[in-house]
């Protein structure tokens, strides 16, 4: 049988159509969606949850036959499983207990437990059996700069002042618990591997507040090690980095990382991309959530410019950040409509 659409783009292969998925498909959006967050309790009761999880995560499947389905989880679930403090306050986002230099490391652990994921992993074998074969399975982490972000903030801040701070004052702190979630995420993500997942996508949700001088060390550098360490055990799966508010500095990226795939946020030019990126990185993205929103022309006009712009490129459609809750649902086959066209 012929490899899945997306899982051949991503090995270089051009296509007259581009395989389609959304960030964060699996989401308020949807009506199904709100149904099971209603019964599921906390949004990490529904994480841990793997009949559940799969059902969100193929909702968007049945719904709009997108070319791949990507885990229902989080990012924090790396830090909660490192035994950080970690919940979800109604209206308000994630809540961490703060870790804010060497003495509160005494309060996590040194290496990451895979037996509190074993949840997680019993999902992605669910999803990946009820999967069409022709639909690929996504696994994804956030990267170490932004989960650490959150674990000395102990919350999401604008600008992650917090974790900024800390990486002036206190670099040697900083760089320890970068090092070990570079070491929790190579092997979270090769266990979900091994659990079903055929690609891999890196969040690295705040790449944006990252000055020149600290960006290779805290953002590049573990991005490279990570893909290292995946492609050491598990050559053959593809990676996708996601280093939102990069900009021109994915130029960098896209040459050094390892990964096949670069995602585009909404921000950065699709014909700037395709034209300076390295050849062999299959980008991904990039419309604006909110001209999906917006419906109409801004989403006939958006799509058009990127598959314009991207030109005989093999590449991925998709939003550049994910789907808002409040988008509608008719917009959403609308734009798997005009992509497929």
């Amino acid at each position: 049988m012929d490899k899945p659409l997306f899982l051949r783009t991503l090995a270089g292969q051009a296509s007259p159509t581009p395989p389609l998925w959304m960030m964060r498909q699996a989401g308020r959006y949807l009506p199904e969606y709100r149904e099971v967050r209603a019964k599921a309790g906390g949004f990490l009761d529904l994480c841990y949850n793997p009949a559940l999880a799969t059902e969100v995560t193929l909702q968007p499947i049945r719904r709009f036959g997108f070319d791949a389905a990507i885990l229902f989880s989080d990012i924090l679930v790396i830090p909660h499983a490192l035994g950080q403090k970690v919940w979800f306050a109604e209206g308000e986002g994630p809540k961490l207990e703060p870790i804010t230099g060497e003495a509160d490391l005494v309060r996590i652990d040194e290496a990451l437990s895979l037996e509190r994921l074993a949840p997680v992993f019993e999902a992605l074998e669910r999803i990946r059996a009820a999967l069409p074969a022709e639909t690929a399975l996504i696994g994804f982490c956030g990267a170490p700069w932004t989960v650490a972000s959150y674990m000395i903030a102990g919350k999401g801040t604008p600008d992650q002042a917090p974790a900024r701070l800390t990486a002036y004052r206190d670099p040697a702190f900083l760089d320890r618990l970068i090092d070990l979630l570079v070491e929790s995420s190579i092997a979270y993500l090769c266990r979900q591997v091994e659990a079903g997942a055929q690609v891999l996508q890196i969040f690295e949700s705040f790449a944006s507040a990252l000055p020149p001088g600290l960006i290779e060390r805290l953002s590049f550098a573990p991005l490279r090690c990570i893909v290292a360490g995946v492609k050491a055990r598990h050559p053959h799966v593809p990676v996708i980095l996601f280093a939102r508010g990069a900009g021109p500095r994915l130029e960098a990226l896209a040459a050094t990382s390892g990964a096949e795939g670069i995602g585009l946020d909404w921000s950065v030019d699709p014909a700037w991309a395709a034209a300076t990126l390295d050849r062999k990185a299959i980008l991904q993205g990039n419309l604006d959530p909110l001209a999906l929103i917006a419906g109409g022309k801004a989403l006939e006009d958006g799509v058009a410019a990127i598959r314009a712009a991207m030109g005989d490129r093999p590449y991925i459609f998709n939003l550049g950040h994910g789907i808002q809750p409040q988008t509608p649902v008719a917009h959403v086959e609308r734009l798997v409509a005009l992509v497929r066209s």
